[in-house]
C-alpha cells in the first residue's frame, strides 16, 4: 500500500505541477525517477518532522498541493502542533502519507505503534482523515486526493494486504462502501475501517456458517464520516459492531457511536466497540502477532459478535 500511494504521487505530479513530495529521513532511493524527473519538486528534509510540516504548510499556502510523508507517529506525535496550527487552522491542502498506522510496527514495540492516530486526528478542525482497505483502493483515493480542498492524513497499512476492494465500487471521500450486503433485516452489521475491513469480511464468513447473516460496511474516511450510511444499516440491525486497529477512545467506533447517540437516541441499537484497550502496548512480534493479542484475528472477532449478540438476545 505505501509503494502504491508514493508510486501515486509521482502519477500525480507528472499530471499537476502544483504537486510536490516532501519527505523525512526516508530511504535514499525513495521516488528516485520523480526526484530525477522533478528535482525542484521532490524535498527530503532528514530528521525533522516539524519542519516537513511546515515547509509542506508553506507551499501549501503558496498554491502547492504537498504529499508529505513519515512514519504516523512521528506526524501525530512530534508534529501535532504544527499540524494544528500551520495546517488545519489555515485549511490548506497538505497531505499527511503516514506509514504504519496500528500495529504494523509491531517489532518496534509502542513509540512506532500508531494506536491513537485516528482519534487525535479526527479531533482536529478541517482534517480529513482516511484508511484504505487495500492498494486498489488506495489508487482511487490518490486521484481523489488531488481535488480535495483541506488537509489530509492518510493511514498506512503495511503492504501486501489482500484486495478485497473492487473498483465497480467507485471511490469518493466521505463516501462508505457496502462490501457485504445481508438481508433486508439483519442482526449484526459490522462497519470498519483500514485493513479491518478484510478481517471484518473473513468473519462475516464465518458467522455465516453458524446461521448469523452479517453485514459488513467499509468506512475508508472516518472524518467526514458518512452518517447517512451509517444511520441507514443501524436502523435495521440488532447489534453494531465497529472494528478497527486503534484504541477505543476517540477512535472510528466512537464516531460511529457520536452519530447513533446523537440522531437515534433512546431505541439505537446494540453496540458493540472492537478496538484496542486503553493503554500502550507491551508486546513485540509481528502485526498478527498483535491482532492475535487483541482480539482482532477473524475468528476472535466472529467469536466476540456470538457472545454478544447471545448477551442482547436474553
Amino acid at each position: 500500500m505505501r509503494k502504491t500511494c508514493l508510486d501515486w504521487v509521482h502519477k500525480l505530479a507528472k499530471e499537476d505541477p502544483r504537486v510536490v513530495f516532501v519527505g523525512s529521513d526516508l530511504s535514499p532511493g525513495l521516488l528516485s525517477e520523480m526526484k530525477k524527473e522533478m528535482p525542484d519538486r521532490w524535498f527530503m528534509e532528514g530528521i525533522a518532522e516539524q519542519n516537513v510540516v511546515g515547509v509542506a504548510a508553506g507551499m501549501a499556502m503558496e498554491g502547492l498541493i504537498p504529499y508529505a510523508n513519515t512514519i504516523a507517529t512521528f506526524f501525530t506525535r512530534r508534529a501535532y502542533e504544527q499540524i494544528a496550527v500551520d495546517c488545519c487552522l489555515h485549511n490548506v491542502p497538505v497531505r499527511l502519507i503516514s506509514n504504519g498506522g496500528g500495529l504494523v510496527y509491531a517489532p518496534l514495540g509502542p513509540t512506532h505503534l500508531a494506536i491513537e492516530d485516528i482519534a487525535t486526528m479526527r479531533a482536529l478542525p478541517n482534517m480529513t482523515v482516511v484508511a484504505c482497505c487495500d492498494a486498489e483502493e488506495m489508487k482511487r483515493f490518490m486521484d481523489a486526493s488531488l481535488h480535495w480542498s483541506g488537509p489530509i492524513y492518510i493511514r498506512l497499512a503495511k503492504g501486501g494486504d489482500p484486495i478485497v476492494s473492487r473498483p465497480e465500487h467507485g471511490f469518493e471521500i466521505g463516501k462508505a462502501i457496502v462490501m457485504r450486503k445481508s438481508r433486508e433485516r439483519t442482526p449484526v452489521v459490522m462497519m470498519t475501517t483500514g485493513v479491518m475491513t478484510t478481517n471484518a469480511l473473513k468473519a462475516a464468513d464465518l458467522l455465516e456458517t453458524d446461521g448469523i447473516d452479517a453485514s459488513v460496511v467499509h468506512f475508508h474516511t472516518i472524518k467526514p464520516l458518512d452518517v447517512s450510511t451509517v444511520l441507514e444499516h443501524a436502523r435495521s440491525a440488532r447489534l453494531v459492531v465497529t472494528v478497527e486497529e486503534g484504541i477505543a477512545i476517540g477512535g472510528f467506533g466512537s464516531a460511529v457511536t457520536d452519530v447513533l447517540v446523537d440522531q437515534i437516541g433512546p431505541g439505537m441499537p446494540h453496540i458493540m466497540r472492537i478496538a484496542l484497550p486503553d493503554g500502550f502496548t507491551r508486546n513485540y512480534g509481528v502485526q498478527n502477532d498483535l491482532f492475535e493479542v487483541f482480539g482482532l484475528t477473524p475468528p476472535q472477532i466472529a467469536r466476540s459478535v456470538r457472545t454478544k449478540l447471545d448477551a442482547v438476545a436474553a
